[in-house]
């Protein structure tokens, strides 16, 4: 999960991480992509390009039926 906003500026990103990566996955270079959806600020694009989604990892811990809870 993309966070909402970037930890240094605050600017909103959060909308911008699912067209960064059908960019991506497109075949566009990372660096075009992200001057195409318009992050400019170093710290914005760290953001995004740092960003690895691991709550698919966390979901495969979750037992069935509880809800995760014991």
């Amino acid at each position: 999960m993309i966070p909402v906003r970037c930890f240094t500026c605050g600017a909103v990103i959060g909308d911008k991480y699912r067209k960064f990566r059908e960019y991506v996955e497109g075949g566009m270079d990372p660096k075009e992509a992200l001057d195409k959806i318009g992050l400019e600020r170093y710290c914005c694009r760290r953001m995004i390009l740092s960003h690895v989604e691991i709550i698919d990892k966390f979901l495969i811990y979750r037992r069935l039926g509880t809800g995760g809870r014991d």
